[in-house]
């Protein structure tokens, strides 16, 4: 992640990071068996990680909103060339040719974000501070949505930086999950 960070992923070879670690290309490959591997350890590391934060985030205590616009702030990069994001999008677009084990694989790290989304979403609606939506089919349309606005951040999209990206996901946050009764809030 730190050469990503530094380099961009584009400059991150076998051999590159094995001078970096202390090893040969040829025993980092004898671990990992490809550079597609090693990166989609890399990003269950990574995921692993804010798996940690987001479960922080949507434990404590307080109002299921605020829960909310921290998961949006954690899945959301933080700017132009994020390592998190670069890793992902590089592993995305390496999964056009992955084995099933890889696909299962990101499967589940989408789904880990899918499932917490759901259960934030059906906390929310039960306690009456959301409009009753199907929580499994918003979270999925959120999470499209966070997708392709994070994909513009990351890429650096001009007039998409991470502030505009978070005033807009708050401003269709506030529209489509009002409080029953209540449009205004």
């Amino acid at each position: 992640m730190d050469m990503i960070a530094e380099r961009g992923l584009e400059k991150l070879t076998m051999a590159a990071l094995g001078r970096e670690v202390g090893m040969s290309s040829g025993h980092l490959l004898y671990y990992f068996h490809s550079k597609d591997e090693l990166l989609l350890r890399t990003l269950e590391w990574s995921e692993g990680r804010l798996g940690a934060e987001r479960a922080r985030l949507l434990t404590r205590d307080a109002p299921a909103r605020e829960r909310l616009d921290a998961f949006v702030d954690l899945y959301v990069p933080d700017g132009h060339r994020d390592p998190h994001w670069t890793l992902w999008l590089e592993v995305w677009n390496r999964s056009q040719n992955a084995d099933e084990d890889a696909r299962e694989r990101q499967v589940a790290i989408e789904g880990a974000w899918h499932r917490d989304l759901v259960a934030l979403l059906a906390e929310g609606i039960s306690r009456g501070e959301f409009r009753a939506v199907d929580p499994d089919r918003f979270a999925a349309r959120l999470r499209s949505l966070l997708d392709g606005f994070s994909i513009h951040v990351a890429i650096g999209l001009r007039g998409t930086d991470r502030a505009h990206v978070l005033g807009h996901v708050r401003e269709f946050l506030d529209e489509s999950l009002g409080r029953a009764g209540h449009p205004d809030t």
